[in-house]
């Protein structure tokens, strides 16, 4: 309610008169109460039953194409229900029951608005995400964020983190129970059918929508939500920011900030995190991290975990095996493709950015080789390793992500770390380098091709594979030494030593992906031990604990890299010297040059003469050229070629920046 009981008083004899002269009508007009400077003039046809609270409508509404209304009731059955100052209500066919209506909200041409008894508005509904038949069930609640939704899917090897996880989303939808539903300041619902234990979030904008049942829309006047044509949905939350559109179909979901939902997809007990893009295809218990996109109608998700996963046409899954039902799921880690009539039969696992292009049956698994090609031939699945480092698209994307993040609400839920190289990625490469010197090495260096889990990997492939991996971590690392010494001049070695000292014990060991945010795997059970046993017992501790550990990222991961020099360069930092790190630094240059130069020649094929096939149809070759330099630019000029370009120049210059610091510690 918008006004303080003190505030409200009862119906004077003079405006019940009114009210009844405008053809409204009550059970008992002793059981209205309004504000003070209520003016009966501004209700017409309205049935009041129950408890009632009205405020003062004196304003009006400036809708689309300059159409003004005043603001008041019109045309509508209220039974214990408030409505706050300057709201508008006119033509619900049937009735709004047990809602609380918030100053500014907007009700138009819908069929009823209700509030059926005790309802959690969605929270604590569980999604039972990966395995349909159940066991990853994660309860919804509206700060939901990826981690947090990650470690209670995935961890299930801990119980009682389980348990006391359940525990806390338990207690949120105890205190979101209640008989009374709510509309929120400034919210808009216009042109919906049944709206039914549904709270709706100030300024949130609900047009057209054919049935809403338990759910929450959480948004913000900062993130609006919006709810469009024909969306049917039960058992849902939406996030500050989501778009929910064109006949999308939800059941049992989660949408996070700033995800966009449209185009007659659907969805069931699926999770979706910030920022991901999703229009008419299917989905099916799917834990789709930030920027999961799939945009094609023949698409299919199913059973799997995802991350900045860009699913090309027909992309399809499975997860079951005729056997004992949808148990099988999949896991394509962070920044993977797959391309139009991919399939993979799950259970599998696909590397870090990684591309799937096929059809592969053989439970492929590729986590210890990222950046690669897995691709089908005859049948067969090749695996190319590493190869995708130097393409175009993979770095494009490392670019856009950041780029095109729509989250407008200042309280960002999900962590999201958009490095492309870390120590996530890079101790997957260490690992990549020594299983492939591993698989050379057991079938033979003169070996023509070699079997891995069900998939060939050429000669060439294995080696490019190796060198490419190589080059990546000599990037990796040299940018971190560079990152660390960034700054004032030294003034001794022992000044430079000091810098290179790691300052955070955090960090060393494996890392993992938490769903977007690059983490410590020992800092995460940490965490879940520390949830386990009760020294953390509520989610906003959780979340502050996980918000800490992103926020120390990049002290964690020089003391990481740190813990790797002496595998990777022969010595520990504390015995570095200037000249050391001068070599470091021309390793890392070198690395970075030649990467670009790939990149700069991967580019090159977009502009080549296959690439001009179409152009120009009409016309002779001059016309065709012409065509393509019209639409498609010229090569020296394109953004992404002067970018690459540009870091070439920006990277030498800060090599020779920090060697100009070097040779004046030699000099001293």
């Amino acid at each position: 309610m918008t006004a303080t009981p003190h505030c409200r008083r009862a119906l004077a004899e003079s405006e019940i008169l009114t009210l009844e002269s405008r053809g409204c009508t009550a059970d008992d007009w002793r059981n209205i109460t309004v504000a003070p400077d209520f003016n009966p003039a501004s209700c017409r046809n309205v049935r009041f039953s129950g408890k009632i609270e009205l405020g003062a409508f004196s304003g009006s509404v400036v809708q689309a194409g300059g159409f003004a209304v005043g603001t008041g009731l019109f045309d509508v059955a209220l039974h214990n229900v408030s409505v706050g100052d300057d709201a508008y209500i006119h033509n619900v066919a049937n009735y709004i029951a047990n809602y609380d209506i918030e100053n500014g909200a907007f009700i138009e041409n819908v069929d009823r608005i209700v509030a059926t008894g005790d309802s959690s508005f969605g929270v604590g509904t569980e999604v039972s995400v990966l395995n349909e038949t159940g066991g990853r069930e994660v309860p919804m609640y509206p700060r939901l964020t990826a981690q947090t939704a990650y470690l209670m899917a995935i961890y299930r090897h801990n119980p009682e983190l389980s348990r006391r996880m359940r525990e806390m989303i338990a207690d949120e939808a105890a205190r979101a129970t209640t008989p009374r539903g709510r509309i929120g300041t400034r919210a808009r619902v216009v042109n919906t059918g049944a709206v039914t234990n549904v709270n709706i979030g100030a300024y949130a904008v609900v047009d057209g929508a054919a049935k809403l049942m338990e759910g929450t829309i959480a948004a913000s006047e900062s993130d609006p939500v919006f709810v469009g044509t024909n969306v049917m949905a039960d058992g849902f939350m939406l996030a500050a920011g989501a778009h929910v559109d064109d006949g999308v179909v939800l059941h049992h979901v989660f949408v996070g900030q700033a995800t966009h939902l449209t185009h007659l997809f659907s969805a069931h007990d699926s999770l979706f995190f910030s920022n991901c893009a999703c229009e008419n295809g299917e989905a099916a218990a799917i834990f789709a991290g930030p920027y999961t996109v799939t945009m094609h109608k023949s698409s299919l998700l199913i059973a799997g975990l995802f991350s900045f996963l860009n699913a090309g046409s027909g992309s399809n899954q499975s997860n079951h095996m005729y056997k004992l039902g949808p148990i099988h799921q999949g896991v394509v880690e962070r920044g993977s493709k797959t391309t139009s009539d991919s399939y993979i039969l799950w259970p599998a696992r696909i590397g870090a950015f990684s591309l799937v292009m096929g059809r592969h049956v053989g439970h492929p698994d590729t986590a210890k080789l990222p950046f690669s090609y897995l691709i089908e031939s005859h049948g067969a699945s090749y695996l190319v390793p590493g190869v995708n480092i130097k393409s175009v698209g993979t770095i494009r994307d490392a670019q856009k992500w950041p780029k095109r993040d729509k989250r407008r609400e200042p309280d960002r839920l999900d962590l999201i770390n958009f490095n492309l190289l870390s120590p996530y990625t890079a101790s997957k490469m260490f690992d990549g380098i020594e299983l492939l010197d591993s698989i050379e090495a057991t079938a033979g260096r003169t070996s023509e091709q070699y079997m891995y889990r069900s998939m060939t990997i050429t000669s060439s492939a294995l080696r490019k594979g190796r060198e490419y991996y190589r080059l990546a971590l000599d990037k990796f690392m040299g940018n971190s030494v560079i990152s660390r010494l960034r700054g004032d001049r030294f003034a001794s070695a022992e000044d430079m030593s000091e810098r290179l000292r790691p300052t955070n014990p955090r960090g060393e060991g494996d890392w993992v992906d938490i769903s977007g945010m690059i983490v410590p795997k020992n800092e995460i059970e940490r965490l879940c031990e520390d949830i386990a046993e009760g020294r953390v017992d509520n989610l906003q501790d959780v979340e502050a604990r996980l918000r800490e550990l992103n926020a120390e990222y990049y002290d964690m991961e020089w003391t990481w890299v740190s813990s790797r020099f002496r595998n990777w360069y022969g010595k520990e930092t504390s015995e570095l010297t200037p000249a050391d790190i001068a070599a470091i630094v021309a390793r890392w240059s070198e690395s970075v040059i030649t990467l670009d130069r790939m990149l700069y020649e991967d580019a090159r094929k977009e502009y080549s003469l296959v690439s001009r096939i179409g152009f120009g149809p009409d016309g002779p070759r001059e016309c065709r050229d012409a065509d393509f330099g019209q639409v498609r630019g010229d090569f020296d000029s394109d953004p992404f070629v002067l970018m690459v370009l540009d870091h070439i120049k920006n990277k030498r210059a800060l090599g020779e920046e920090l060697l100009s610091r070097l040779s004046e510690i030699s000099e001293n």
